[in-house]
């Protein structure tokens, strides 16, 4: 089963990093956001992946042709130019690099992939999120419905800390809690490839009329995610995952 990923956005929010690189690209840990992503998906099995580029896909593109050389041992012959790489414990990950346009909405994005996404099911996400998700556990739930769609329902994390007051007297702090209040898109979804006729083109963004038509039409599913869940869209939650990356207390890190 293909995993979609969007990368094409503009991250404008993150600007910080996102002037060089495109935000998938930004690191946490010395690796890209997108890596870590991929290794989510990759622990639980599904290691094909259709990455959607846009803006500054080209960082992207010199990142996965690179990949085998600067993640292994090398031998360079400087005398002849000759150059030796020594396999290592490498993923055995297929990567597809896919053009979607510079301007493209997420929805069309999506629609873009769908040549490449072929006739089964599949599963997309964003490139800026990272969580605990169960994907296999997603999928189940999926296949059990029989619907078009599945989204990982999430709760909002807090942005800031949560106190428990009893006679005005602080009884508990929480550093920064999920809100319990309400569920919001997660991403981590699973598609069946007819949920894409509710894509118009390029100027759809998968958030509004792709989605708001697949609940009208008693097609789109929910999974109650209750676990970690953290998009990196500021610098200071990009700061928040790279501290809990140092620290070794990253709940995405499901991998060995």
């Amino acid at each position: 089963m293909k995993v979609a990923i969007l990368a094409g956005g503009l991250g404008s929010r993150l600007q910080e990093e996102t002037t060089v690189r495109p935000k998938p690209m930004v690191e946490i840990g010395g690796k890209p956001m997108l890596w870590h992503i991929m290794n989510i998906y990759a622990w639980h099995g599904f290691r094909e992946f259709v990455i959607a580029l846009g803006y500054k896909g080209e960082v992207i593109k010199e990142y996965f042709l690179n990949f085998y050389a600067l993640n292994n041992d090398l031998t360079v012959n400087l005398s002849t130019g000759k150059l030796a790489v020594h396999d290592g414990r490498q993923p055995d990950w297929r990567v597809h690099l896919v053009e979607t346009g510079q301007n493209t909405m997420t929805g069309g994005r999506i629609k873009r992939l769908g040549p490449w996404l072929g006739d089964g099911t599949f599963m997309a996400t964003y490139g800026d999120g990272l969580a605990d998700v169960p994907v296999e556990d997603v999928l189940g739930f999926h296949r059990a419905h029989g619907k078009l769609a599945t989204v990982t329902a999430v709760r909002p994390p807090a942005r800031f800390g949560g106190l428990q007051i009893e006679s005005r007297q602080v009884v508990k702090f929480a550093e920064k809690p999920q809100t319990g209040e309400g569920w919001i898109n997660g991403g981590f979804f699973v598609f069946e490839p007819g949920a894409l006729d509710y894509i118009d083109g390029d100027a759809t963004s998968l958030e509004l009329e792709p989605l708001e038509r697949l609940v009208a039409a008693g097609q789109l599913m929910a999974y109650e995610h209750r676990g970690f869940w953290q998009p990196m869209d500021t610098l200071r939650e990009k700061n928040l995952l790279e501290d809990l990356w140092r620290t070794g207390k990253a709940p995405w890190k499901v991998w060995p």
